[in-house]
């Protein structure tokens, strides 16, 4: 595969940095460090999944004549997102004895990035990282906007950084030997930049997504381009999520709540999560009147067909938990305020707002439908779990 490499810029002044885009990048990563190997030190972050890349990123570092190119490997995962983790890589960064002048190099997806990024603030107060994104999901969202953090308890994220990285490299190569049902969670966060900002890009989704996700790298390129310049111009607006960047968020209440009830457990993936969590927004909205049945008919329809989970009972093994149980893990998401949820809530297609005070009788309702027969006297039919968790 051979494309032409796409240089996007976060445009944040004196933080500001490059995203490339493009195949074969892994291989010549050094050209688009914005300072020379040679002389520096570099400390790699990766898992067991992503190890033969890092290794690649580590020879080619120790070839340029960087003074060191060490490499520390996490297990992969959610959990990894962690305290534990965390003092681990920080301890063995002080053995290393990183330097204020070092460089840590992310080699992953998103769990690597977060977690790495975080150390990265923290360490000697703060030192330089690049992003090496390795799926789909990190390339199109965790590895742009310096947002880093780490899981506490029932909160995703709850703890954590705003640092951005000085580069994010993303290879396109490192796509084509990921599972389906990685990409599909990846593809999860494309269709939520659509959905929240850019109804022409939904409806260039509908008739290009098949062929995307079947290995059509032009398109592929064209749709990481597309999402990453939209959340570009997000963050450039709003680095600290005072205001717009929230919209992000569309879905991500209903999803972290899910994620925690599995207990990161590996049966939901983060975009699987969001993608049911977009249906539920779209749900709630129609009750509330905010859009209409048609805009909600279209996105699950749309999600349904790629592959994605659209209900809560597609989960499998299915979650043994209640409406009421679920929204007391969602009043635990970091984007409570004074006691009260903040959701974000799609008022036409390509059109979110945030919203306060939402009746929670009617979140109550529309979780119950998503549950199935259990909660809502409604049998949904699963055909979902076994086609695509089996891969």
């Amino acid at each position: 595969m051979s494309l032409d490499t796409k240089i996007l810029t976060i445009d944040l002044g004196t933080r500001a940095y490059d995203v490339y885009i493009g195949s074969g990048l892994i291989y010549r990563f050094a050209d688009f460090l914005p300072f020379e190997s040679e002389g520096n030190s570099f400390f790699i972050v990766c898992d067991d999944n992503t190890r033969a890349y890092a290794e690649i990123v580590r020879n080619t570092l120790r070839a340029d004549g960087a003074s060191k190119a060490e490499m520390i490997t996490l297990t992969p995962g959610e959990a990894s997102k962690s305290w534990e983790s965390a003092q681990r890589l920080l301890e063995w960064l002080v053995q290393q004895k990183v330097e204020r002048s070092s460089c840590i190099i992310a080699v992953g997806g998103g769990v690597i990035g977060d977690i790495s990024g975080f150390c990265a603030a923290v360490i000697l107060r703060g030192i330089a990282y690049v992003q090496i994104p390795t799926t789909l999901l990190a390339q199109v969202d965790s590895s742009v906007g310096g947002k880093t953090g780490l899981n506490m308890g029932q909160t995703k994220n709850m703890v954590g950084a705003f640092h951005q990285p000085v580069a994010v490299i993303a290879d396109l190569d490192a796509l084509k030997n990921l599972p389906r049902r990685q990409l599909l969670a990846g593809y999860a966060e494309i269709v939520k930049i659509a959905l929240l900002g850019d109804a022409p890009f939904f409806r260039w989704l509908e008739t290009h997504a098949s062929a995307m996700l079947e290995g059509d790298w032009v398109a592929m390129a064209q749709a990481i381009e597309t999402a990453v310049r939209a959340k570009a111009r997000i963050v450039e607006a709003d680095e600290r999520e005072q205001g717009g960047r929230a919209l992000l968020n569309l879905g991500h209440t209903f999803a972290h709540a899910l994620e925690t009830a599995t207990g990161f457990d590996g049966r939901l993936l983060h975009g699987e999560a969001v993608a049911i969590g977009m249906v539920l927004a779209f749900d709630l909205s129609v009750r509330l009147g905010l859009c209409t049945a048609e805009d909600q008919h279209r996105v699950e329809e749309h999600l349904s067909a790629m592959g994605l989970p659209i209900r809560i009972a597609m989960i499998d093994p299915p979650l043994k938990i209640s409406p009421q149980e679920i929204l007391a893990l969602m009043r635990h998401d970091k984007k409570v305020e004074n006691g009260s949820l903040r959701l974000i809530l799609p008022s036409a297609m390509g059109v979110a707002h945030v919203a306060d005070d939402v009746d929670e009788a009617q979140i109550i309702n529309v979780l119950k439908d998503s549950l199935g027969s259990e909660y809502s006297g409604k049998d949904i039919k699963n055909q979902w779990k076994s086609v695509f968790f089996s891969r």
